[in-house]
């Protein structure tokens, strides 16, 4: 079953997060490389939700800490550096909260890493310590493909994935 934006009901993209989660977990499992289970994440999730045009990470990096740099990703060509403040991924960083964008068009400084990105939803991600250590990173072609919904599904996924501990 995939999610494929305003066609499935609402409970039906909520029971997918549910299905794909235990999928990724379970895949997990004793690997700890962070960059394994950052490029095992993008990979199951992009093949689990056909509207995400673009699903990654960008990292935070530890020579330039105000700086994300483009990590484990499926898609087009990311952008390589994004600063802390700039565009959906660097609010997200800077702000430590979770962004949800329907029309990137709209969102002050927002970056065109490739045109065809029309709506968004940036996740902090944080380690077991509660440090900052990356955003996921989802686009989508047409705009208003994300909710609060999935807002809350990748945040839970991104603490059982990289934080809990």
């Amino acid at each position: 079953m995939s999610y494929v934006a305003r066609t499935d009901r609402p409970a039906d993209k909520a029971a997918r997060y549910v299905e794909i989660e235990a999928e990724i977990l379970a895949v997990l499992e004793g690997e700890p490389d962070r960059i394994a289970r950052m490029a095992t994440v993008a990979s199951m999730l992009a093949d689990a939700f056909p509207v995400y045009f673009w699903t990654g990470f960008y990292l935070v990096d530890p020579q330039r800490p105000q700086e994300l740099v483009v990590g484990p990703y499926q898609g087009t060509l990311g952008c390589l550096r994004i600063p802390f403040g700039r565009g959906v991924c660097g609010a997200a960083a800077r702000t430590g909260q979770t962004q949800i964008v329907e029309d990137v068009e709209a969102f002050p400084g927002h970056i065109a890493c490739d045109s065809r990105s029309r709506s968004e939803v940036v996740v902090p991600v944080r380690d077991a310590s509660g440090a900052l250590i990356a955003v996921l990173d989802v686009d989508a072609a047409v705009p208003a493909a994300f909710d609060a919904a999935d807002a809350q599904a990748l945040e839970r996924l991104m603490a059982r994935v990289f934080a809990a501990g």
